[in-house]
């Protein structure tokens, strides 16, 4: 690679300007039928982190579209942060916001899955006595121990997520580094424990000052929140995590289904 293809960043190998379909006939607005058809090749990896769009005058000339159009297109995707206008370059992806399907799996192996390359950073690693609030979630007596955990999880470098879990003591006993390279429900499944179920609830908070010197995002943005207890085969409570999303980085997906 070249110096100079270095400053550009990645060449696409999702070409807007062939990719891109358009019905004039259709009620959505054109440029809407644009933009969301470049988030989904953002969301997907065919944009990479990287890649150029080429300016808005060229792209509606291919397009045949108008401009105001292109940049309307363009704009609602600034405004969701996934990519950024440079003067004489273009329009750059900056950032995939992370989909995430509401299953038993543990972020780190989700993101893996994604090509997302996840991160981890250990803020706690600690077996403590529980508040009485986490002893009752967790089934134990308030004399028990547990394992603390704190983490902050990075999609492509970019923080995304802080996670605090507590465990009943001696089910796993990671290392810094064990939690760094791999995911709380593999080290979980390692050491034989068999994830059953889980009940989960998701909400929402804005970021406190120590969330967001965490998750780089200013106090008071908007919080993604979920509390999951894990089960294993017998109904015992393996797992109770309390985790933050940033939401402007991440969303979660769920499929309904009606009655047959």
């Amino acid at each position: 690679m070249t110096a100079s293809q270095r400053r550009r960043g990645p060449e696409p190998t999702w070409d807007p300007a062939t990719q891109i379909t358009v019905d004039h006939r259709s009620p959505v607005p054109l440029y809407y039928q644009v933009a969301s058809q470049i988030e989904e090749a953002i969301d997907s990896g065919a944009l990479p982190v990287g890649a150029r769009l080429g300016n808005e005058i060229d792209l509606a000339a291919r397009l045949g579209l108008s401009r105001p159009t292109i940049r309307q297109a363009i704009g609602s995707l600034v405004d969701k942060g996934l990519v950024v206008r440079k003067r004489g370059a273009g329009t750059q992806v900056v950032f995939n916001r992370v989909k995430r399907s509401l299953e038993l799996s543990s972020l780190f192996d989700d993101l893996s899955r994604v090509d997302q390359q996840p991160t981890t950073k250990v803020l706690v690693n600690e077996v403590i006595t529980p508040s009485p609030e986490v002893a009752h979630l967790l089934g134990i007596g308030e004399e028990d121990q547990v394992l603390h955990l704190e983490r902050v999880r990075s999609a492509r470098g970019e923080p995304i997520a802080r996670m605090r879990n507590y465990l009943p003591a001696g089910l796993v006993e990671p290392t810094d580094d064990q939690l760094e390279e791999h995911g709380l429900y593999q080290l979980l499944r390692s050491a034989g424990v068999q994830l059953h179920a889980a009940q989960q609830s998701i909400g929402a908070r804005v970021a406190e000052e120590a969330d967001a010197e965490l998750l780089d995002e200013p106090v008071g943005a908007p919080l993604l929140t979920m509390q999951r207890t894990t089960y294993d085969q017998s109904g015992r409570v393996v797992e109770y995590g309390t985790h933050v999303y940033r939401a402007s980085r991440y969303t979660f997906d769920l499929s309904l289904r009606g009655d047959a």
